[in-house]
């Protein structure tokens, strides 16, 4: 395996394939000189040293005891100028099984895979793009590219040769996820959402529901302010992952994961606005105004009563009587009846009052217009929101999705140019823009009485600063943290989690939760999602059950195995309809299909070599089912 790249991603995807799936990699690195100098490369290997150092602790963190037996075997490690043919040559890509392309510049990601698929047209692709179109594109000129390459190959043989991943993405729903009422886990799968959601112990009495099925059994120092989230002093080492149901029923006190509710995915139904500028028809006058003006249409339509009733006129004699007093136009009441005389002066004077009506109207009206494409304030009286900080790749990912699951969201952003910021002027989301850690902003946000806070930064200081102010201003306030480094990310965890004993606290890493999802595209098969459970990681992935003895021709509660594996649901769409990623959000212009998955399965059903299935695996389960198998003298594989 050869992976591109030198951030946080490339060095825990580099962890993930030497750990769970003991493959070979090399990491291609920029160099640090400048091409074409003979100067001794002294900072190319400092720095060579400390990414090993890097990819070997992250190696630990990942799996300690595989760590150690793979002690000495740390991958190999090379610098290139330009990421070229030459460079990806000497990297070993025209004899590697897959190629991650997991640069931060989707530019240098896309010029390395066009000369990769030149270079190995069978070699398996995975790119880090942000761009979804573009990604969708380059995948199937990727692709085609292959099958030109290689005539003879079967066509099916290519559906993952070229995937395009993103790890603002992988990460969005997991992050999202913790902001949710009642829902901590967000995986897409087919236009469905599958929510998972943590279940505390039942009491005495109780019966706990397991819903569709239960995931996971938490730790038992879980939900203990003073316990390490993924430790049991019980001797347990962290949460229980995919639990058979017997170990389920005998782990009393012990809280659970479990497969909740499958909803439909897509956005909300959008308001009715004004044609051809996306604005909302309320917003066109001010409350006040629209007060204002039903009070003095109610004042001119007692006045046409008024007069209907004093004069003896037709109705229609008496209103329009009355709209000519108003606008000033009819003749002096001279010489008529005092009754007469009086509704004349009082509709002159509702008609003084209707003219800077008019003209605060006028002006409110422009002034919407001209700012239907601005920002939106917070309004008064919103409560129960979540305030997101940052609005940069991640950032406007979790917005969307946020955004999909209805949940009212108030963005915090201090570069006015910042990626989400078109998305939130577009959804209409309230946005300030300003320093966090300036005072008075989070207040301007209702942080006080918001339900949640995303602090999605770059920057581990601001974030951290921003949870602890939010805290000092509502002490129950649910937290979730972008934090880079595991270490810090641990310490602030338990921190936090030992002061606000009775608020939600979660740090979470974007590299981590994708990382998986990266590596398991590289091993060949599509990974929808993955889950955090404590400090562990369980994956969503769509298997084909052909070729796989673990689940061909075995039923659904015969293939389930504790700890590694459970078949979820079964897609019912014939072969050929199927959708390449299931992963992927439907196309907005699409006519709507109905989903192909299939819940609730009958344990006796038999998985059929042509099924395509969705299960949940442990990273160890899923390598396994990866791995390549051994064959024998004859060719056929090892059972």
């Amino acid at each position: 395996m050869v992976v591109c790249g030198d951030d946080a991603l490339a060095e825990r995807l580099a962890a993930e394939l030497r750990v769970l799936y003991r493959t070979q990699v090399t990491i291609v690195v920029p160099a640090v000189r400048p091409a074409g100098t003979a100067r001794p490369d002294t900072g190319g290997r400092i720095r060579a040293a400390a990414l090993i150092s890097r990819v070997q602790a992250a190696m630990n963190r990942a799996a300690p005891a595989v760590a150690d037996s793979l002690a000495g075997t740390a991958p190999r490690v090379m610098e290139a100028p330009v990421l070229d043919e030459e460079a990806l040559t000497e990297a070993g890509v025209t004899r590697a099984d897959a190629l991650a392309l997991v640069h931060d510049d989707d530019e240098t990601n896309i010029r390395a895979a066009l000369a990769a698929r030149r270079l190995n047209p069978r070699l398996r692709l995975v790119i880090r793009l942000y761009d979804r179109k573009l990604g969708q594109h380059l995948a199937q000129l990727l692709d085609q590219a292959a099958a030109l390459a290689q005539p003879g190959l079967d066509p099916d043989a290519l559906d993952t040769s070229t995937t395009v991943l993103s790890d603002a993405d992988t990460a969005a729903p997991a992050l999202a996820a913790t902001a949710v009422a009642g829902t901590s886990k967000v995986v897409q799968a087919d236009g469905l959402l599958l929510r998972a959601a943590e279940r505390t112990p039942p009491g005495r009495g109780e019966v706990a529901d397991p819903g569709l099925c239960t995931l996971a059994l938490l730790s038992a120092t879980y939900n203990d302010p003073a316990g390490t989230e993924g430790s049991d002093a019980s001797g347990q080492d962290g949460p229980l992952l995919l639990p058979d149901d017997a170990t389920v029923t005998a782990a009393t006190g012990r809280g659970t994961v479990v497969l909740d509710t499958v909803t439909h995915a897509g956005p909300h139904p959008a308001p009715r606005r004004l044609a051809g500028r996306g604005l909302p028809l309320r917003s066109l006058f001010s409350r006040r105004l629209r007060w204002s003006l039903a009070g003095l249409v109610l004042c001119v339509l007692g006045l046409a009563l008024a007069t209907w009733a004093t004069t003896e006129r037709h109705p229609l004699s008496a209103a329009y009587l009355t709209l000519l007093d108003l606008f000033a136009i009819d003749d002096p009441a001279i010489g008529e009846p005092a009754s007469r005389q009086v509704l004349q002066l009082l509709t002159g004077l509702a008609g003084l009052l209707l003219l800077p009506v008019l003209l605060a109207a006028a002006l409110e009206a422009f002034g919407t217009f001209r700012t239907a494409s601005a920002l939106r304030r917070p309004p008064r009286g919103l409560s129960g929101h979540v305030v997101l900080l940052g609005l940069g790749k991640v950032g406007s990912r979790v917005l969307a999705r946020l955004h999909e699951l209805g949940i009212p969201v108030v963005c915090v952003e201090e570069n006015p140019e910042a990626r989400g910021i078109p998305l939130a002027r577009r959804l209409r989301v309230p946005t300030l823009i300003g320093d966090v850690r300036d005072e008075g902003v989070l207040e301007a946000a209702k942080i006080r009485r918001a339900h949640a806070l995303l602090a999605l930064t770059s920057h581990d200081t601001t974030n951290l600063e921003a949870a602890l102010y939010a805290r000092s201003l509502k002490p129950d306030l649910r937290v979730s943290l972008r934090l880079y480094d595991d270490a810090f990310a641990t310490a602030v965890y338990r921190t936090l989690r030992a002061a606000h004993p009775r608020a939600l606290t979660r740090s979470r890493s974007v590299s981590t939760l994708a990382a998986p999802s990266f590596a398991g595209a590289m091993m060949g098969r599509q990974i929808l999602g993955a889950i955090p459970v404590e400090r562990k990681v369980l994956l969503f992935a769509a298997l084909d059950v052909a070729g796989h003895p673990q689940l061909e021709g075995r039923t659904v509660t015969e293939s389930f195995r504790p700890g590694a594996w459970r078949v979820l649901a079964i897609d019912s769409t014939a072969p050929g309809d199927r959708r390449p990623d299931l992963a992927a959000s439907p196309d907005e212009d699409a006519p709507a299909a109905p989903p192909g998955l299939v819940w609730n399965l009958h344990p006796g059903y038999v998985l059929r070599p042509s099924d395509r299935v969705v299960l949940a695996a442990t990273r160890h389960g899923l390598a396994e089912l990866l791995a390549p198998r051994p064959r024998t003298d004859s060719g056929a594989a090892t059972p």
